[in-house]
């Protein structure tokens, strides 16, 4: 059964829905996305979303389509409309369409678009089980900490990642390890989770925001710095967390057993958590 979309304006059937080949998104990667979770049938996480969205945009020099509570009904439109329970709403903003050049062209009207999937977020077999990882170079642009479009670098390494029959990649940079492909990074060690400090290396994850002010509420330490995939290695657990992932433990890195080679105590956890504050305020 077709879906039902949003492109600039107008709810449409997904085969309806068309952009020009003069986008600046199609030709340039000249945007920015998000993606908001969606838990028996409502919007979470919803305020983080405003605000990574908002500052995307700016950094790019892009305006709203459209103000932010007409935004978050158009999203609760589809997923009223596709009967969404579990899954997430994507969108995607563009500059426009205009004539191919590098320079930013002046009063254009973006393109506006998203649609609403379904995914099992809550009783997922990778959060049972836990998933292997592998470590891949980090060969993205300099600025990560925008949410743009152009995800090539991404899904060269995710590629490379499946290829070796793991779930994710962890990216290295320099010696350290960055975030994942799609998905923020963490170790624990010694009952503390060690994460990467937010720079223009990494993404700044919604999900990784809410984890770091809830593991400090419920007596769980945070340290934000720099780790290696050999500390990895030997770390007793390790993690990672991503819009549709929430929490997902790591059993292997690189074809070495993390701990005791299944879920660790303190991911399931803070995954059990976070779902419980999520699923109590929807």
């Amino acid at each position: 059964m077709q879906k039902t979309v949003f492109l600039n304006g107008r709810y449409m059937l997904e085969n309806e829905a068309k952009v020009s080949i003069y986008d600046r998104g199609f030709l340039l990667a000249d945007g920015v996305y998000e993606v908001v979770p969606v838990l028996e049938g409502k919007l979470i996480d919803v305020e983080p979303f405003l605000e990574r969205f908002d500052r995307s945009l700016s950094e790019l020099s892009l305006s709203w389509p459209m103000p932010a509570e007409a935004y978050l009904e158009m999203f609760r439109e589809l997923i009223e409309r596709n009967d969404i329970r579990e899954g997430g709403v994507y969108t995607q903003v563009t500059r426009g369409v205009a004539p191919r050049i590098f320079e930013f062209p002046k009063d254009l009207e973006p393109t506006c678009m998203a649609f609403a999937f379904e995914k099992n977020i809550v009783h997922s077999s990778h959060a049972q089980e836990g998933v292997k990882v592998v470590t891949v170079e980090d060969i993205r642009w300099k600025r990560r900490d925008i949410k743009s479009i152009a995800l090539l670098g991404q899904c060269m390494a995710k590629e490379q990642a499946v290829e070796q029959g793991a779930y994710e990649g962890w990216m290295v940079e320099d010696g350290f390890i960055t975030e994942g492909t799609s998905s923020s990074a963490y170790i624990v060690k010694e009952g503390t989770i060690i994460t990467r400090p937010l720079s223009s290396s990494i993404l700044s994850g919604v999900r990784r925001k809410l984890i770091l002010e809830l593991a400090p509420r419920h007596g769980i330490p945070v340290e934000q710095r720099l780790f290696t995939a050999e500390e990895a290695y030997a770390a007793d657990e390790a993690f990672l967390s991503s819009a549709t992932t929430m929490v997902y433990p790591i059993v292997e890195i690189d074809g070495h057993q993390i701990g005791e080679g299944r879920p660790g105590i303190i991911a399931q956890k803070l995954r059990e958590l976070y779902l419980s504050e999520a699923l109590s305020l929807t």
